[in-house]
């Protein structure tokens, strides 16, 4: 018996009841997911506004029975958040900055340019990948002891303004710009630096929506390296003020509560201004 003539495999229609519940069975796990991220952040919204004592009941109550808005001013009275936010701000913006310029000309490059050794190179980049905070930890605060950066912004921003997965984020989401473009606007005289601010940046733009998102968090919430290279009030970030803050004998929790729930406000705000660029970042990027 040949090939041809044995019959045709027919896939098996599903059962029409599994047909009608499919969609529902698919909505409620969206549901239970999404209800799983939020719960954490609604519970430390709700904890920031009750007195102390009430973090340590065995019942949550989730609407607070007497509301206590003055856990907010008291904990920003003591210690300087302020300046821990305006050092986190200052340099989470200089971080986010450097990876989107130095990854997308990393990203350039390796995408659209040919050399000796040039797959080696993405090889060694994307091996840094393996490699936790931990295991490089000294030898960049050596270097950054070398330089005299300790105690500054240069210091903290430094080491992670350029990251491998934002070099990998890039070319892969520039490898899929048709070279034709380029090669065309070579021939009409433009540099490279112009070809990339005119044709490759205006067609990354939800790869680098979602790399300034990801660069900005992870910077917002560092705490070993600025631990590491800070010890003065003057430069700690607001992980470090938070902890310093929680080890002091007498804070209300609920008050560390209300300081963490102002922490998450500016990554939700660059996450609303950059939404649409990002929600088509991950399915036309390299994350796909």
């Amino acid at each position: 018996m040949t090939a041809a003539s044995l019959p045709a495999l027919r896939r098996r229609p599903w059962p029409a009841w599994m047909r009608r519940t499919k969609p529902w069975v698919g909505l409620a796990l969206l549901l239970a997911l999404t209800l799983a991220f939020l719960l954490p952040i609604l519970w430390m919204t709700t904890t920031s506004f009750q007195a102390g004592e009430k973090m340590f009941q065995l019942t949550t109550e989730w609407i607070p029975s007497v509301w206590h808005p003055e856990n907010y001013p008291n904990a920003l009275g003591r210690a300087p958040f302020p300046t821990f936010f305006l050092n986190s701000t200052v340099v989470s913006v200089i971080v986010m900055v450097g990876n989107v310029v130095f990854c997308t000309l990393a990203g350039y490059g390796l995408a659209k340019f040919r050399f000796p050794g040039d797959r080696w190179v993405l090889l060694a980049i994307l091996c840094t990948l393996m490699l936790p905070l931990e295991v490089t930890l000294v030898p960049t605060f050596l270097v950054v002891y070398k330089f005299g950066w300790l105690n500054s912004y240069q210091g903290i921003a430094g080491p992670l303004v350029i990251e491998a997965f934002g070099i990998f984020l890039m070319r892969q989401s520039i490898l899929s710009i048709p070279s034709d473009y380029i090669e065309a606007a070579r021939i009409d005289g433009a540099g490279e630096l112009r070809i990339l601010w005119k044709i490759i940046v205006p067609q990354c733009r939800p790869a680098l929506a979602v790399l300034a998102v990801f660069a900005f968090r992870d910077s917002w919430d560092q705490f070993l390296w600025p631990l590491t290279v800070v010890s003065v009030n003057e430069y700690r970030t607001f992980p470090l003020g938070l902890v310093a803050f929680g080890e002091d004998y007498g804070t209300p929790p609920t008050e560390q509560m209300s300081i963490a729930v102002l922490a998450t406000i500016p990554v939700f705000l660059l996450f609303a201004v950059l939404q649409r660029w990002v929600n088509r970042g991950f399915g036309l990027s390299g994350l796909k």
